[in-house]
């Protein structure tokens, strides 16, 4: 299996190299506006921007800058497929212009946007970003009737274009299958609140002009790419900034696509890729290692388990698990400056069965050079140099 991944450098308002309906998923998250490290990016795209901060005029910038990220929504919505889902990550602001603080619901106002072109909009996901310093007091601190609440969470807003996926043909309800989630991942990852990811904090180096990006946590973005979409899907961020949507898309075997409008926080991003085949396969591993976790738990607590994974034998919940493949990154190629191409191994499908115990080794024939990291799983050994 292979996967195609590119990035451009140009703004996402006209995104010519993504044909209509051409895209499964979306994940992004934009410049927040008014939150001040992105008024330059802002006033850069509407020069009133600049002097309606500069009057103080809190609620014209906010809409101005709003007006800025529609232009990108509406190409969002051209490029989606029926079906498709845009999953958008965004916190609300709160600033003080003149004498006046006070709270912009970002949120809001791109959920009326969206639906204003056409959107669904589905029940969103609340993440606790633990980013923030001990001393987090807003306004008068101890004294009542002028401290603010302090904001600790963002939004994760759930959109659809049109109705419910379709998948009729046998090829695509088969890789629909091996796509699937485990059961306890459902359960967890569908919560409407998150609290066990942390928000990230990222140096910009040589950058002179922002100290640092607006990144989300790789955990967020791989999570919704499996949620919300099947393998060779293509996946697009119009806002990629550091390229954490591609780096999650090359993890889950899809494709991906992404527009940043500042070439210097994609220096160097092909060694980035390269050399996070390691970091990939550890994600598949830790998945495993903790639905194997969850297996013996409910064994130790005896409570049957009815199912049998076919490709590695180990028990699942239900028969919806029955044929999940993890499809393991090996190496990347540069194509040229723009586009990468992943390389995936696949296991095979003969295992011998260890339904009886999770603590079994899978044996899956035909395999060289494969290291089992946990009891029931064989995957290829990236430690070793190569």
């Amino acid at each position: 299996m292979k996967t195609t991944h590119k990035h451009y450098i140009c703004n996402a308002a006209k995104m010519a190299a993504v044909a209509d309906r051409s895209v499964s998923l979306v994940v992004t998250s934009p410049p927040y506006p008014m939150i001040e490290m992105w008024d330059e990016i802002f006033s850069r795209q509407d020069a009133k921007i600049e002097k309606a901060l500069k009057k103080s005029e809190g609620l014209l910038a906010f809409e101005l800058m709003h007006q800025v990220l529609d232009r990108v929504w509406k190409e969002v919505f051209r490029v989606l497929s029926p079906g498709g889902f845009a999953c958008i990550n965004i916190g609300d602001a709160t600033r003080t212009l003149g004498d006046n603080f006070a709270l912009y619901p970002n949120h809001a106002r791109i959920l009326n946007a969206a639906q204003a072109l056409g959107f669904t909009a589905l029940p969103c996901i609340l993440w606790r970003k633990q980013t923030n310093a001990p001393n987090k007091f807003m306004g008068s601190g101890m004294l009542p009737a002028g401290a603010y609440v302090t904001l600790e969470h963002e939004y994760i807003l759930i959109l659809r274009k049109g109705g419910k996926r379709e998948f009729t043909s046998p090829a695509a309800k088969e890789n629909r299958r091996q796509s699937a989630l485990f059961w306890e991942e459902r359960n967890q990852w569908f919560s409407d609140i998150w609290i066990d990811l942390k928000g990230t904090r990222q140096a910009m180096g040589k950058q002179k002009n922002r100290t640092r990006s607006g990144a989300f946590p790789f955990e967020l973005a791989y999570r919704l790419i499996n949620m919300y979409s099947v393998k060779q899907d293509l996946v697009l961020d119009p806002f990629l900034g550091t390229g954490t949507t591609i780096l999650a898309a090359m993890a889950a075997g899809r494709n991906c696509a992404g527009y940043e409008i500042d070439p210097t926080l994609l220096e160097n991003f092909y060694d980035k890729c390269n050399n996070s085949l390691d970091q990939f396969s550890s994600v598949i591993q830790q998945r495993i290692d903790l639905h194997n976790e969850f297996v013996q738990g409910r064994l130790d607590a005896g409570k049957p388990i009815k199912y049998e994974n076919t490709h590695y034998g180990f028990p699942v919940i239900t028969n919806q698990e029955k044929e999940i493949v993890f499809s393991i990154p090996v190496s990347v190629e540069q194509q040229n400056d723009e586009s990468m191409v992943v390389n995936y191994a696949l296991p095979s499908k003969e295992t011998s069965n260890v339904f009886a115990a999770a603590t079994k080794t899978a044996t899956v024939a035909g395999t060289s050079g494969v290291t089992s990291r946990m009891d029931g799983l064989l995957f290829p050994d990236f430690d070793k140099k190569r």
